[in-house]
């Protein structure tokens, strides 16, 4: 441990995801289980330019784990990509004596934290928190498995509409970026068709495959496309297929935000328990400017910059398992 470590502070950035109250607990407990003091920024970055800070025990964080969100609650903030108000966040935590920050969220909260660890020393370590699973270093992010849990649940209730009425519906789900939502749901629903960005199939490939489904005897389909696919949009995509294959009769549901809510699944609280312990640990060991994950079931440490700047391989043996189980 070293021995200038004394007081971490802790905050979630930009989008919630379910289990990022069970990392905030795990970092509390972990650190005043080491003698720690442990101190809530709420409303991520915003907060730590002019929120007012909380003190947290114990009790603080007692009964939380089973909630969804972030009680620190989470906010964009702009004066933060200033040089002016990184340096404004560098006083504020040398003012509360706060040695070391725990950021937990995405790409773009680690960003921040990068800059402010090289133009300021302070000691940083991120928790990978977003439901899109679109972080270079971990197999897995806090909030997915519940958000495919929950699209999962949506896609079955949605089927049983779909087959009384021989319907084809097409499921917007989230992933601007990243189609790992997409996939994963996809074949726990059991789609007829998948759209995510990394393929950009096109609408070519979407009549293809309807056509076949059309000539193999199914009167309704499932098709699930990430927000992000690049075939021209969901409603798009419906209204095509209708004019093309007029003996589909097309319906499109947006998932949106509910995709965020809901109390974390077991799989998530465990994985942001570990965490929050590994960043407390990181931190005790003198290391900084890293992210905690897990690979292979173990945890992991990858460089923050690396983490924002890199991109993780979409898995292509579910691609082609999602293939081969939709025919």
């Amino acid at each position: 441990m070293t021995s200038s470590l004394k007081h971490i502070g802790v905050l979630t950035s930009g989008g919630d995801a379910p289990g990022m109250n069970a990392a905030i607990r795990a970092v509390v407990r972990c650190a005043l289980h080491h003698g720690l003091k442990v101190t809530g920024i709420p409303e991520g970055y915003s907060g730590l330019l002019g929120g007012e800070l909380k003190p947290l025990n114990s009790l603080s964080v007692s009964n939380i784990i089973n909630l969804g969100g972030t009680f620190l609650k989470s906010a964009r903030c702009m004066e933060f990509y200033k040089p002016e108000g990184r340096t404004q966040a560098a006083e504020r935590l040398e003012a509360e004596g706060i040695d070391a920050l725990v950021v937990i969220g995405g790409d773009g909260s680690f960003t921040g934290a990068v800059a402010l660890s090289r133009e300021h020393k302070v000691s940083v370590v991120g928790i990978p928190g977003t439901i899109d699973n679109d972080i270079y270093g971990t197999d897995f992010t806090i909030g997915f498995d519940t958000a495919i849990n929950t699209v999962q649940s949506a896609i079955d209730k949605i089927r049983d509409t779909a087959t009384s009425h021989n319907r084809l519906f097409f499921i917007e789900v989230m992933g601007r970026d990243a189609g790992y939502i997409a996939l994963y749901s996809g074949i726990g629903a059991g789609s007829e068709e998948i759209l995510i960005p990394e393929q950009s199939r096109g609408l070519d490939y979407l009549l293809q495959s309807l056509e076949r489904s059309g000539r193999a005897g199914k009167t309704s389909s499932i098709v699930v496309v990430a927000e992000g696919d690049k075939s021209g949009g969901v409603y798009e995509l419906a209204k095509a297929v209708e004019e093309t294959l007029p003996g589909y009769s097309s319906k499109v549901t947006v998932l949106g935000h509910l995709q965020r809510g809901g109390s974390p699944t077991c799989t998530d609280r465990v994985l942001a328990s570990r965490l929050g312990v590994a960043a407390v640990d990181t931190l005790r060991d003198g290391t900084s400017g890293v992210m905690v994950g897990l690979r292979n079931n173990r945890i992991s440490l990858t460089g923050l910059e690396k983490a924002c700047k890199e991109r993780p391989d979409i898995d292509a043996e579910l691609i082609r398992v999602s293939e081969i189980v939709s025919t």
